[in-house]
């Protein structure tokens, strides 16, 4: 357990899975995300451009309250950021009961529900602003990237459970398209926020600092500030180019597979292998029903959890940046492959990128924050607002689809991963040039 045992020599193996625990809850509320997406589509009548605005105030919330969660941490530390982010979660979760029971204009109702989606991502951004660096400091700091992919790696579980829980009060309800039942799931979410707020009270939770040997010689307070350290300003634009990317294609992933144009029709044999509502027989042909995309979703986020575990692997003998720059670059021929319209090569080119996405977020994260000593916490808020292209891709994506078709739209994944890739194999460089310590640190070897 050396890669938990800080340099105090007590074993942090228990807090770590308190932070994975929080991850896997985060990726729950993520999945259920994009099913709102297109139910929100179907039950008040929304072009793409509009549903996209689930997407706007889930990520608007990172963005927008980011830094008094990294205010939070700082000030009373990491155990109060945790308890008071769970404690907005119960809270929005809860007011989902009286939201769904709401009548009269469409445009308020929606409304009410972004905005309590954004009480509920408030919550999630103090957890996450606590939860991410926190994961970097539980051990030696050599192992702090693969520490960080394997928490996170818990967080891919939830994506996967996230579609098939919400979809099951949604896209796969029986009848029209209703909000009626959306409460549920918060429920469930709900009794999953209050055993961790117990659980919180008795795991310890020091409020541990990134060592000395691990920083820069810029790394205090004094010295030169955060715009200042390039590798830092590099990874949260590539941070936030990856959380547009990927909220672009998790958001229009069921839409896009539900386009009979785009998917073709299923053979005989398969289709008459899957449950009656997960497909249909239309004039030419069995095509997947609305029922059936949430598990298709689950099927692309059960591959995002394979690359988070795997990842966090292969990162112990192979430099993170340089995997990050591999991913990145096999993604980019993947959209090259959906933005042709290969049928079904295309849909599975689209799942396949869950996987080489995986570890984009959490190598993103710690290399920005490495060598940054006492400057951690405030580049670790900074890092999270890098969500916010999460709130502006679904939206610019759902105007050029709408207006151009799918193939342009996905152009934007693509010029998103491509900067990634220049970030992921140009990473030495800029980290050299702000600490001067390539030669040693353990994150440039080539293992």
């Amino acid at each position: 357990m050396i890669m938990f045992t800080t340099a105090d020599g007590k074993n942090r193996i228990a807090t770590f899975l308190l932070v994975c625990g929080i991850f896997c809850l985060s990726g729950l509320c993520n999945g259920m995300i994009d099913v709102f997406n297109r139910h929100f589509k179907d039950s008040l009548n929304l072009t793409d451009a509009q549903s996209a605005f689930v997407q706007g105030a889930w990520y608007g919330a990172y963005f927008l309250m980011a830094f008094p969660g990294g205010m939070v941490a700082r000030r009373f530390g990491y155990r109060c950021g945790i308890v008071t982010g769970l404690t907005i979660i119960l809270i929005g979760s809860l007011v989902f009961i009286p939201v769904t029971r709401m009548t009269g204009e469409t445009m308020a109702i929606y409304a009410a529900f972004l905005a309590t989606l954004f009480a509920v991502g408030a919550g999630f951004t103090f957890l996450e602003t606590v939860a991410n660096p926190y994961a970097t400091v539980l051990g030696p700091p050599e192992a702090a990237s693969s520490r960080i992919n394997l928490a996170q790696s818990f967080n891919a579980i939830g994506w996967i459970l996230g579609p098939m829980l919400g979809g099951k009060f949604t896209l796969g309800a029986a009848g029209p398209a209703s909000n009626d039942q959306l409460y549920i799931p918060y429920l469930v979410v709900a009794g999953i926020v209050a055993l961790f707020l117990i659980l919180t009270l008795f795991t310890p939770v020091p409020n541990l600092n990134p060592e000395e040997k691990d920083a820069s010689p810029t790394q205090g307070v004094s010295g030169p500030p955060l715009a200042r350290e390039w590798h830092f300003i590099f990874g949260w634009v590539s941070q936030f180019l990856y959380v547009a990317g990927q909220v672009g294609i998790f958001a229009f992933f069921i839409t896009y597979v539900l386009d009979r144009q785009l998917t073709p029709a299923l053979a005989e044999g398969l289709a008459r292998m899957l449950p009656s509502e997960m497909c249909e027989l239309s004039d030419d042909g069995w095509h997947i029903t609305k029922g059936c995309a949430p598990y298709m979703l689950s099927l692309a986020f059960l591959l995002f959890a394979v690359g988070r575990f795997s990842g966090s692997a292969i990162q112990t003998r192979i430099a993170p940046h340089r995997v990050l720059g591999i991913y990145a670059s096999v993604n980019c021929l993947l959209m090259l492959l959906v933005i042709a319209n290969f049928g079904w090569v295309s849909v599975f080119a689209l799942i396949v990128s869950f996987f080489f996405m995986s570890i984009m977020y959490p190598t993103n994260f710690a290399l920005g924050i490495r060598g940054l000593g006492a400057k951690t916490k405030l580049a670790s808020s900074f890092m999270v607002t890098a969500i916010i292209g999460g709130a502006v891709m679904p939206w610019c994506m759902g105007h050029i689809i709408e207006q151009f078709g799918w193939g342009y739209g996905f152009v934007m994944p693509l010029v998103c991963f491509l900067f990634i890739a220049f970030y992921g194999f140009t990473f030495a460089k800029w980290y050299a040039r702000d600490a001067g310590a390539a030669a040693k640190d353990p994150v440039m070897a080539g293992h």
